[in-house]
């Protein structure tokens, strides 16, 4: 409900995520308005606004505030002026092409972005969303109780900056606040299961990867010059379409977030050591070692 007992207008967008909100004071929000988008977020994922008209700088950036502390990007260029405020160019690099999650190299990644599209190309350049509780949910039984029990490692190296970022992730998150369980590996920045022999982690991301993407989870969105989109970052995944000629420009900012938080690894991290060790056990106990295969 708006500050005048006006309801907002939300249309859905798929059957999986996402949902279009007009009516919404983006520059002049109260309590009660921040609430309802909230609830709108932590229920659709992803969040649309196309009458935001533009927000000028100083309004992007209060509107992220409302969900909390913003981000200084370490190394993304910045709106002159605006700190808070990374420059998506697509004449500059900004093609992000591969499915993934915001930052996830890092201990403690974002909880939320707001992306502003202030200059479209003729056409293509949409924006695709995927939701991650459902890509859980998708998993039979017994391979979400081995997936519980997995951390993940995520690797960010910048080619041509001294900058690199690495963190560990449980594979399954519990979202803080709906309590919900969503897969957290992604193919732009997660590198390997951290209790999985190199071959069976290879195998099992592929899989995560693949469902992670699949279409049926998936929302699409068509931009329009100075509208607006917020998503949860905690459970979701984008991918901006490369499909377009043209100049395509967005602004961004991103609300910082908290350690990503689910069951305990159950199992030591895979060494190299570990394949060894368990051959001199099986010998001692009078079986001869298992023969690679080919052998």
């Amino acid at each position: 409900m708006t500050n005048d007992g006006t309801r907002f207008e939300v249309r859905p967008m798929s059957g999986a995520l996402g949902a279009e909100v007009r009516g919404v004071p983006l520059d002049r929000m109260t309590e009660a308005d921040f609430e309802a988008v909230r609830e709108l977020l932590l229920e659709h994922l992803v969040l649309f606004f196309p009458d935001a008209a533009g927000l000028a700088p100083e309004a992007h950036k209060e509107f992220g505030r409302w969900f909390g502390e913003l981000e200084v990007h370490p190394f993304l260029p910045k709106l002159p002026g605006h700190e808070e405020l990374v420059v998506l160019d697509s004449e500059q690099g900004a093609k992000a092409d591969v499915w993934h999650t915001d930052v996830t190299f890092s201990p403690s990644p974002p909880l939320a972005s707001v992306l502003q599209l202030v200059e479209s190309p003729p056409a293509g350049g949409d924006t695709m969303w995927s939701n991650q509780y459902l890509a859980y949910e998708a998993v039979s039984a017994p391979l979400r109780e081995m997936l519980d029990g997995l951390t993940a490692v995520h690797v960010f190296e910048h080619p041509s900056m001294p900058f690199r970022g690495e963190a560990e992730h449980p594979v399954v998150r519990t979202h803080p606040e709906t309590g919900r369980r969503s897969l957290y590996v992604n193919r732009l920045f997660t590198r390997r299961i951290a209790q999985l022999a190199p071959g069976e982690s290879d195998a099992l991301l592929r899989y995560l990867f693949e469902l992670s993407e699949s279409p049926q989870r998936v929302c699409r969105y068509h931009w329009r010059p100075g509208a607006l989109a917020m998503w949860d970052n905690r459970a979701t995944q984008h991918y901006a379409v490369n499909d377009y000629t043209g100049r395509r420009v967005g602004w961004r900012v991103t609300v910082l977030g908290d350690k990503p938080e689910g069951e305990e690894p159950r199992w030591p991290h895979w060494s190299s050591g570990t394949e060894g060790r368990q051959r001199r056990e099986h010998t001692v106990n009078g079986a001869s070692p298992p023969r690679p295969h080919g052998s």
